[in-house]
């Protein structure tokens, strides 16, 4: 198959090859049905992008996408690429702008049909306390330059410490919320001044808090480790590192386009300006984008925190009423340092996952203890008029994809287009009608981000489940949601 005249070969049913050529280093493989290839990827530059990454120096296996591909800046989001540690390289193109950008879930003891008539006040209360939007601030006090040092070297860790959660959240985070290499020295004033005062803020765009009930169990056993169950009211959360995370992208981007001339890198786009990893340039950027990392699991703790207030204020119970814990928080846009067997020897390795999950297999030491029968839980959010997924990473996952499997739905409408498909209707009726309660900043949030301008998760998450890559525990869908 020829598409945007890239040659793509079947492996198998939803796994396709785009052979070694010219300057490539390494083969690209997508993992997708034929369907979403002719529906998705048309009209999308992602497959360049795909062949692009093949140019990096140190580049291992394959240039990987995932089902839920789309353009993005340098790398296609749903891209993993994992570069060795002697010449391989580090890019920013590779994490994205919004460092850390992940999702975390927590569950309650409430069935949703016992609750339904006060969805609407908890939404409300939702977004009484956690701010949204564009430039949003003022969740907790505004750090000092103290606490800030700590939240971008401890991550969640400092949350905890502050009383905004508990230890337990520490255990079901990835990484244990904390990258241990963060250098706050290494994160500019201006992502510091931006970062000041949004801990425990929404965002806007994609980012949003959602009351989702449990409708599709499909691996019971799995489902009761992690503490589901049938008509479950749960909570997920979507967001990242915000405007401190954004800023230090914007700032070693430049670093990294100097650096890729000084190196004398020949790569086919600059957005995958890059550095080796073990160079200064590659060093200070790795600590940087760590810190920016911590940051954003500390704010999807202290949004979880704010999250659980709203929930007991709002139905008015004791916390062993409510029973809320969380499950655990995964991160889609990160570079980590990890151990992988690559030609039969274990081999440390620098793995990007941009738009993509960490998706371990039962067993591994860097998952909980309480979910090594089981593997790790993958968290894949949907659109909000549809439904998401848990799921758990393979052993397939570890030889096939760099222990990674697919992040989302991803986007099959540009903001653009959403916005001009969404003239004249009114979506939040609709999602009311659909038994969805929506509260955002501005209408042109929800026609941005309109279940229309999104591929059917589904679709994706099926792609990764037949391929064996992850597994399908259960579905929850929507029926509450905060946006900026």
């Amino acid at each position: 198959m020829i598409i945007n005249d890239i040659t793509l070969n079947k492996i198998r049913d939803n796994l396709w090859e785009i052979p070694q050529t010219g300057n490539m280093r390494v083969p690209g493989r997508i993992y997708i049905s034929q369907n979403m290839i002719e529906k998705s990827l048309k009209d999308d530059e992602a497959l360049k992008q795909v062949v692009n990454v093949a140019h990096l120096p140190g580049i291992e296996k394959y240039s990987l996408a995932m089902p839920d591909i789309h353009w993005g800046y340098g790398f296609p989001i749903g891209g993993v690429a994992a570069t060795n540690l002697d010449e391989g390289v580090i890019s920013p193109g590779g994490v994205g702008y919004d460092i850390n950008c992940g999702v975390r879930l927590a569950v309650t003891s409430l069935e949703y049909e016992k609750v339904q008539s006060r969805i609407g006040n908890l939404i409300s209360k939702l977004f009484e306390n956690v701010p949204t939007g564009v430039g949003a601030s003022g969740a907790i006090k505004k750090l000092s330059n103290k606490d800030l040092k700590q939240v971008l070297e401890k991550g969640s860790v400092w949350a905890v410490e502050n009383g905004l959660g508990i230890p337990s959240d520490i255990e079901f985070t990835e990484e244990s919320g904390t990258l241990r290499n963060a250098n706050f020295s290494a994160v500019s004033q201006r992502a510091l001044e931006r970062g000041a005062d949004q801990a425990g803020t929404l965002g806007s765009g994609n980012h949003f808090l959602e009351i989702d009930v449990v409708d599709d169990i499909y691996d019971a056993k799995t489902a009761e480790v992690f503490g589901l169950f049938s008509g479950q009211l749960v909570v997920l959360i979507h967001t990242g590192s915000r405007g401190l995370g954004y800023q230090v992208c914007d700032d070693y981007l430049k670093v990294l386009l100097n650096a890729s001339a000084k190196y004398g890198f020949k790569l086919p786009d600059k957005q995958l300006a890059c550095a080796p990893i073990n160079s200064q340039e590659g060093q200070d950027y790795l600590a940087a984008m760590q810190a920016a990392a911590n940051f954003a699991w500390n704010n999807r703790q202290v949004i979880m925190h704010l999250a659980k207030k709203s929930l007991l204020e709002t139905f008015n119970m004791t916390e062993s009423e409510l029973g809320f814990r969380l499950v655990y928080d995964v991160c889609h846009n990160i570079a980590k340092i990890e151990k992988h067997k690559i030609a039969d020897k274990m081999k440390e390795v620098c793995v990007h996952r941009k738009g993509a999950t960490r998706a371990f297999p039962p067993g591994s030491e860097l998952i909980p203890s309480k979910y090594k029968g089981v593997g790790q839980p993958v968290l894949i959010p949907g659109d909000m008029g549809r439904y998401s997924y848990i799921a758990v990473g393979t052993e397939k996952a570890m030889e096939e994809t760099f222990g990674s499997s697919c992040h989302g739905a991803g986007r099959n409408l540009s903001r653009t287009k959403a916005l001009k498909s969404a003239k004249g209707r009114d979506l939040v009726k609709e999602l009311k009608d659909k038994g969805i309660i929506i509260q955002a900043k501005g209408y042109k949030t929800i026609a941005e981000e309109m279940p229309g301008a999104y591929k059917d998760v589904a679709d994706v998450v099926d792609v990764m489940h037949n391929e064996g890559i992850t597994r399908k525990i259960a579905m929850i869908r929507p029926v509450g949601v905060i946006k900026g």
